[in-house]
């Protein structure tokens, strides 16, 4: 796709937000199931179920896809499909990239240890390498968009209000 092609694509719905905001209001879901036994969780996903499970600090046998490295597999999907959305519009070739997500998390807090220790990933680190003629300027440019518009980033940065409730 290049920068006309997703400008033709995005350019009705741009219009359409604007003279209706209403419309821009998008849900989104996620579903899952016990199906599997032991303590673990079955989502669908886009690519087919995942089994989600305890991680090997909190028990687990590392069979199973821990909920902080789907957490980061998340973010880095998003930043790196908004980074080739904003480098499409911008019209700057990249010719390959590599993505990386780097967290930790304090498996104490998890377990219910220690009050004090945090529960939930910590200090998210995207490193995406890119090979492109780019200069310095339009590279901090990417990267500062990206930043903006990365759906899960900006979710985690401002999280919203998570409930729980009885189907």
């Amino acid at each position: 796709m290049d920068a006309t092609t997703l400008r033709a694509a995005q350019a009705p719905l741009k219009e359409r937000y604007r003279s209706d905001p209403g419309t821009a209001r998008t849900t989104t879901t996620a579903t899952g199931d016990y199906r599997a036994p032991d303590v673990t969780a079955t989502i669908d996903g886009f690519a087919g179920p995942v089994r989600a499970g305890l991680h090997p600090a909190t028990g687990g046998d590392g069979t199973d896809a821990c909920s902080a490295d789907l957490l980061l597999q998340a973010v880095l999907a998003c930043a790196g499909v908004t980074l080739r959305a904003v480098a499409t519009a911008m019209s700057v070739d990249l010719r390959s990239a590599t993505l990386r997500a780097d967290a930790w998390w304090d498996a104490r807090g998890t377990l219910g240890i220690d009050r004090e220790a945090p529960v939930g990933v910590q200090d998210i680190v995207l490193t995406l390498s890119v090979d492109t003629d780019a200069d310095d300027a339009t590279l901090a440019r990417l990267a500062t968009a990206t930043e903006r518009y990365c759906v899960v980033g900006r979710t985690l940065a401002q999280p919203p209000q998570i409930r729980v409730v009885r189907a």
